[in-house]
């Protein structure tokens, strides 16, 4: 193996609903949810310093279906839907990451999991060490001489010895043990009634899940029933926990270099969501965010007084809409209608005016309401998306109106963008 720094591979998904649910629920004073996109990078901004001379690439799960989905309809059924707090974050946290020059991929058809296996199957195939960032326990699967775990929140790392310490069984068995075990949040069926203490059990005692099967009959007690009656199942379930490793890719591990970091993007998102040791960070260095410039008449405010005035504190209560259908679209638009003052923030496909197409639109109207408008996502779990040339015809007397006064950060950013779309 070589003595290169190794591949790190970031499990973004993993990462993006552990950091919503295990830390406070940050706001910027408009009231925009930030709690999550502040943890993800916060992780990333650790991994970079930690492994300063690796390539660090950044995988999310893709919206749509999977083949799991194929193979069993069932498969992740039950899972609630994104909190709207949280969709919301999926953008700035993208436009972060592609700003900070790191590769970013979204592979439909499958999981990140299955995209980090197959990318940690090449590198060890081309001899070079790889560390995946996650804290998701089906990875432990992947483990092996040459791949090894970080759980970047805990900071506990996971070789093949480790593993076998966590989970009394080494990596080759990780697959056997999960789909025994079943995963309720999954709906991978798994045997009713084996958790984790059976499942090493009776791995241990027999060597494998084939042998486990073979001899069911051996197994006694109300467990040993349950196997019996659910042998049919777990062919399906070992099936569903496998990480794939043979996933088409167009690229490889030695495509995947980090490209140039644009530093005023990357200050000017900082901005927009407020994160104020980053924006000092950044201007202790002498970067400067893009001025703002006018583009025929004024759409923003470029007061600061006015702004602090308008939005001066966070608020106690709050009140997040994901507009995708028309009901929410009506509702935005009377909001809009009664409103006197207006704080939006256009969202880019990789945080640049310059060249990219518009994917969402924050848009709002007093403290603690806001409004965010999908018009271009294509990740997992996205909501359903209104036609982007029926929303902007909505929008746009109230976006142009002089009467209603409008706030936000970057408003070169804002201005350019929204122009492209005849605004």
């Amino acid at each position: 193996m070589s003595s290169n720094p190794p591949l790190v591979l970031v499990d973004g998904s993993s990462y993006l609903f552990r950091a919503y649910h295990a830390l406070p629920p940050l706001t910027t004073t408009t009231g925009q949810p930030t709690g999550a996109t502040k943890g993800v990078i916060n992780m990333i901004r650790s991994l970079i310093k930690q492994y300063p001379d690796s390539r660090i690439v950044v995988v999310f799960d893709a919206k749509g279906k999977t083949f799991r989905d194929d193979i069993f309809s069932e498969y992740k059924a039950q899972r609630p839907p994104m909190p709207d707090d949280l969709r919301v974050q999926i953008e700035p946290i993208h436009s972060i990451v592609r700003a900070m020059g790191l590769p970013l991929l979204i592979i439909e058809g499958v999981e990140a999991d299955d995209v980090i296996g197959t990318l940690a199957q090449q590198a060890w195939e081309q001899q070079i060490a790889t560390l995946i960032s996650t804290g998701d326990k089906d990875m432990a699967q992947l483990v092996n001489d040459h791949v090894t775990l970080l759980n970047t929140m805990t900071n506990e790392t996971l070789d093949r010895a480790g593993v076998e310490a966590k989970f009394g069984l080494p990596p080759e068995r990780i697959v056997e043990y999960l789909a025994l075990m079943g995963d309720k949040v999954d709906n991978i069926p798994g045997v009713p009634g084996v958790g984790p203490k059976t499942a090493v059990k009776w791995l241990l005692e027999y060597g494998n899940l084939d042998a486990l099967i073979a001899r069911a009959d051996e197994v006694k007690g109300k467990a040993g029933e349950n196997l019996r009656a659910n042998l049919d199942k777990l062919a399906l379930s070992r099936e569903l926990a496998t990480i794939k490793l043979d996933v088409a890719l167009d690229f490889g591990p030695a495509e995947l270099q980090h490209a140039e970091a644009d530093m005023e993007a990357l200050l000017s998102l900082y901005k927009s969501l407020e994160f104020r040791s980053w924006i000092k960070e950044l201007e202790d260095q002498g970067i400067e965010a893009e001025p703002a410039a006018d583009i025929g008449q004024p759409l923003l405010s470029e007061s600061a007084d006015d702004a602090n005035a308008a939005f001066a504190r966070a608020p106690a209560t709050q009140n997040y809409v994901t507009v995708s259908d028309e009901a929410a679209l009506q509702a935005l638009c009377d909001s809009l209608a009664r409103a006197e003052r207006l704080a939006l923030f256009p969202i880019a496909e990789d945080g640049h005016y310059k060249r990219a197409p518009l994917t969402g639109l924050g848009l709002s109207t007093a403290p603690g309401e806001a409004f965010y408008l999908p018009l271009g996502h294509d990740m997992m779990g996205a909501a359903e998306q209104l036609p982007i040339t029926q929303v902007l015809e909505r929008l746009q007397p109230f976006l142009e109106s002089q009467s209603l006064f409008k706030v936000g950060h970057d408003l070169k950013h804002c201005t350019h963008v929204l122009a492209r779309y005849g605004i």
